[in-house]
């Protein structure tokens, strides 16, 4: 008849072999300052009788869970996986996990994500999402746990935030293809109802006047989404029309879509029509040729909005932080202008 296991040591079984009292072990194991002389007796036992901390009563205890997640519109595109590389740099130096949700853009799921956080299953949360509205900040307000927002807010929430300007990433990169010769400068917008569908529209109209371009509204289609495919049926939409001599597209993934329509339609890039995207993903250096974009800076908006969690769950009543990150123009190939 097999012998059964032997009970795992408990707190009382350390303490016993330090000779010292519950609450004394309780301290070192619990990382709490004690005096040098307890600190080594108490490891010293621990290690001893292979002595493992429970680590759900310790969060019990201490109301953590040594954990934060990141809520995001989908994690197959770039731009997300750069920012849950920055995340995850930040976690792990602060001793924590990330958990990763992927939301596909639905409201209805980041309020859900955002209810659940009453379970308490996390730390804090790191919401990036297209789309804000009144009940994203109300579900913020509500939230039990700390919430840092990647993105744009509804006015007036108190909630630690970092945006992008892509507005004016959008107008800086119209402006510099017209600055190159440029003059029927398109543009393939993703959803305009979401925050960067409606930022990046209000820059390119920004840059039109500041050249003193006409609007001409023949040269503006939007994508169903801002992927790859739905950019190239959008590209193709506005290829039956008119032919561009640039286009600007509101994010890397619609260039790609279409920059497949342009050489389909049997249009050079950049002899033809320049191309720029937005976001600066790792993609824009695998196509032929490479593409002019504009840089949102993904990882560092990501590593900062880490660092304000952190820095919340660590002092809740902390004041709210807005950060901005400015654009950078990355010139390369398919706009024609690259030195």
């Amino acid at each position: 008849m097999q012998k059964p296991e032997p009970d795992p040591p408990t707190l009382t079984t350390v303490a016993r072999l330090a000779n010292v009292s519950i609450a004394s072990a309780s301290r070192v194991i619990n990382g709490i300052k004690t005096n040098p002389e307890t600190l080594a007796r108490v490891s010293a036992a621990a290690e001893a009788v292979g002595y493992v901390p429970n680590a759900a009563a310790r969060s019990l205890r201490s109301r953590r869970t040594g954990q934060i997640a990141f809520a995001m519109p989908d994690v197959a595109n770039p731009v997300y996986t750069a920012m849950v590389g920055s995340i995850q740099q930040v976690a792990r130096a602060n001793g924590s996990r990330l958990i990763l949700h992927s939301t596909d853009g639905r409201v209805g799921d980041e309020l859900g994500f955002l209810a659940d956080l009453k379970q308490r299953y996390v730390d804090g949360l790191i919401l990036c999402s297209l789309e804000f509205t009144d009940a994203h900040a109300e579900a913020i307000a509500d939230a039990t746990v700390p919430v840092a927002v990647i993105g744009n807010p509804t006015k007036g929430a108190k909630v630690d935030t970092v945006r992008a300007n892509s507005r004016g990433g959008a107008a800086e990169a119209v402006r510099h293809l017209h600055g190159h010769g440029r003059r029927r400068i398109a543009f393939v917008n993703g959803p305009e109802h979401t925050a960067p569908g409606t930022a990046r529209k209000l820059g390119y109209f920004d840059a039109l006047r500041a050249c003193g371009v006409e609007r001409d509204d023949e040269l503006i289609e939007v994508a169903d989404d801002f992927m790859i495919e739905p950019g190239r049926e959008a590209a193709e939409r506005l290829l039956a029309r008119t032919t561009p001599d640039a286009i600007f597209c509101a994010n890397d993934l619609l260039a790609l879509g279409a920059l497949s329509a342009l050489r389909a339609a049997g249009l050079g890039v950049p002899s033809d029509v320049a191309l720029v995207g937005m976001d600066n993903t790792n993609l824009s250096l695998v196509t032929s040729p490479q593409l002019t974009t504009v840089d949102l800076g993904s990882g560092e908006r990501a590593r900062i909005a880490a660092e304000l969690l952190l820095a919340r769950i660590a002092r809740p009543t902390r004041r709210a932080r807005s950060v901005g990150v400015e654009p950078r123009l990355v010139v390369r190939e398919s706009c024609g202008a690259h030195s």
